[in-house]
């Protein structure tokens, strides 16, 4: 029985194919005359029912186009809201500082210092999500009077100059730490840097 299909399907394909080899090829190919010249008139519809025409003037009236609205998480929105908090633990970070008295021991672990650390990880965090999300956006072949290449130099060097400040403070748990100046420097840079592309 089953050999029995199997003699007839192969003989039916067999058919099939000394079918379609006496067939014509299907010619695709146009004639010249149906090719585009500038010589030939073209065919111009009107449309000369007044009512088509308002109908078309009150729908294209009655829906204008909608205005343009960024998405509110994205890459870019991700950077731009780790540069701004980064800018704003900067700030409390430096209102928060109080001078140590003498060469006595120093508070590594307070408000100022845990805000300091937490300022150089966003720093850090927004220089890294801007080379992830903006890395086509940075060209040696613009200069360095271009703003997109300011803002990463201005930027790392910023987040470098943090980062440095706050190292040299938590190393140090007696005495007096130079490390004010670098940070302040650091936010300064994070700020204009922002302030470029805003």
């Amino acid at each position: 029985m089953i050999v029995g299909r199997l003699v007839v399907a192969a003989c039916l394909s067999a058919l099939m194919g000394f079918a379609s080899a006496a067939e014509k090829p299907l010619d695709l190919s146009l004639s010249e005359s149906k090719y585009y010249s500038q010589d030939k008139q073209s065919v111009m519809l009107a449309e000369n029912d007044a009512d088509v025409i308002n109908a078309k003037k009150a729908i294209s009236a009655d829906t204008p186009a909608k205005e343009f609205e960024p998405k509110l998480f994205s890459g870019k929105k991700i950077h731009q809201y780790l540069g701004v908090t980064t800018a704003a633990l900067a700030g409390m970070t430096f209102m928060t500082h109080i001078h140590p008295v003498g060469n006595g021991p120093r508070d590594v672990n307070g408000t100022h210092a845990e805000l300091g650390k937490a300022t150089a990880i966003m720093a850090l965090a927004t220089v890294a999500s801007g080379l992830i999300v903006h890395w086509d956006d940075f060209s040696l072949e613009d200069g360095w009077k271009d703003p997109d290449n300011l803002h990463v130099l201005l930027g790392v060097t910023g987040a470098a100059l943090m980062a440095y400040a706050v190292n040299q403070s938590m190393n140090t748990s007696t005495g007096q730490v130079n490390h004010a100046g670098y940070a302040e420097l650091g936010a300064l840079s994070m700020v204009v840097a922002i302030k470029l592309t805003w």
